[in-house]
């Protein structure tokens, strides 16, 4: 089972630190840079691919701009795992590629810890042992995750024939 570094923020990280506004303007890479620089200024640059973010409560509260979740998965990032997440935060998320893990217990996991995630389980392996449980995934989301968001998933599917194109446009 492969191991994932955490990085630990506080609760109610909203998708202005994600993707600050006044980055909007420019492409995904240079809104990626200044991901969480108000709140972890060396993140976009010490982040490596695979690491995951545990954070608390209310994680991707305010707007509802993709690039908010676009920024993580363009740094390489895994997945986020928190007590609750933004309704919309939530599915732009899971539409980009991008793992959410609601976790009642993620505050116990700490800084910099190697943790093993268990998508098929809905669960977390502390370093030290210990599971944490999370809330169940369906399957059309850990799909869209696996396929690397929406958009992939449904090229895959249109693709391979389980999925036909829509017959009011035939």
């Amino acid at each position: 089972m492969t191991t994932h570094r955490v990085w630990r923020l506080g609760a109610d990280i909203d998708t202005d630190q994600l993707a600050p506004g006044a980055y909007m303007k420019f492409a995904l890479d240079e809104i990626a840079r200044h991901c969480l620089e108000r709140v972890r200024p060396e993140f976009a640059a010490a982040v490596s691919p695979g690491d995951v973010i545990v954070a608390g409560p209310n994680f991707g509260i305010g707007s509802s701009r993709e690039q908010a979740a676009s920024a993580l998965v363009a740094l390489g990032l895994c997945a986020v795992i928190a007590p609750s997440f933004s309704g919309l935060y939530f599915r732009n998320a899971f539409n980009v590629g991008l793992l959410l893990l609601t976790c009642p217990d993620a505050e116990a996991i700490q800084e910099g810890e190697p943790i093993a995630i268990d998508l098929d389980a809905g669960r977390i392996t502390r370093a030290d042992g210990a599971i944490l449980a999370c809330e169940p995934i369906p399957d059309f989301l850990q799909d869209m995750v696996r396929a690397g968001g929406l958009l992939n998933l449904l090229k895959r599917r249109l693709a391979d024939g389980t999925l036909k194109p829509n017959p009011m446009r035939a």
